[in-house]
């Protein structure tokens, strides 16, 4: 029995069969999903897809969509956390955080509205006591500082790829790391030799459906020249690649399906009660 803790079943690859994604990753063990908003628009359709499935949902403003955001965005997101304080669906604020991987987003304005997105929205996850679902790329340390600023101690950096350092400066904080499709690389190296290195309470797996495939579903740009189509990805291959970690850390699957769902509701305390709950 699986948590995909970061899959999002709302984007529009999943348009035309979204249902019936959400029961293959079921009929695959993914009995729970946390499906993360990534702009004000999409706040209320994640909510309705965890009600729909039996999942949970996080909302927030994600990097990438900040150069769009307004001020008003923060305040209808205060109301709306406000509205659905009592759903036990809302596990989280998320995905919020830092990229300074995209070129756009690193000038010197943006980086500073960025930061500035992201610390109102750390200032709304502690008024309303919830963890965070981070994106972190080529930003760990300035996350963490935001982090400390506001005292948030609980919550997921999505798709770590960063140093051992930063890893366990997150991990002290009381958060874990969302391992997914990228460590399915044999050139992942550094990756693989952090997922085999934490303690195993320091590790959540996801997927990012539709993003991020692992290895079996990528098409290179020479295939994809030659008409192949990219593979999507999907919560379903949540098991798949559990497996993979499972024998870079030589565990029994078993143990790490154990692990890996007491983590996430250990970090996400709403999804704890959920995820015991019958579907």
């Amino acid at each position: 029995m699986w948590i995909d803790t970061h899959c999002h079943l709302d984007a529009a690859e999943f348009d035309a069969d979204r249902d019936a994604v959400r029961e293959a990753a079921r009929a695959a063990g993914v009995t729970r999903c946390v499906i993360p908003a990534v702009h004000a628009a999409h706040w209320t359709q994640v909510a309705h897809l965890a009600e729909r499935h039996g999942d949970a949902y996080a909302m927030g403003i994600h990097p990438l969509y900040v150069p769009q955001a307004q001020e008003a965005d923060l305040m209808a997101l205060d109301l709306a956390l406000t509205a659905r304080r009592d759903d036990p669906r809302l596990v989280a604020m998320g995905e919020i955080g830092l990229d300074f991987f995209v070129p756009e987003l690193c000038t010197p304005d943006m980086r500073e509205r960025q930061w500035w997105f992201y610390t109102a929205q750390l200032k709304l996850a502690q008024k309303h006591d919830l963890p965070v679902i981070l994106h972190v790329r080529r930003s760990a340390d300035l996350l963490l500082k935001g982090l400390r600023q506001c005292c948030i101690t609980s919550g997921i950096a999505h798709a770590f790829n960063g140093s051992s350092q930063q890893a366990l400066a997150f991990v002290d904080m009381g958060f874990v790391l969302g391992f997914g499709g990228t460590l399915t690389y044999e050139r992942s190296l550094q990756l693989r030799r952090l997922a085999c290195e934490l303690p195993l309470s320091a590790l959540v797996l996801e997927t990012d459906a539709p993003d991020i495939p692992p290895h079996w579903l990528y098409q290179t740009a020479e295939q994809r020249a030659l008409g192949a189509k990219q593979g999507r990805n999907s919560p379903a291959e949540l098991p798949r690649i559990a497996q993979v970690l499972a024998g870079l850390r030589c565990v029994p699957l078993s143990d790490l399906a154990v692990a890996s769902t007491a983590n996430a509701c250990r970090v996400l305390p709403r999804l704890a009660a959920l995820y015991h709950h019958d579907p």
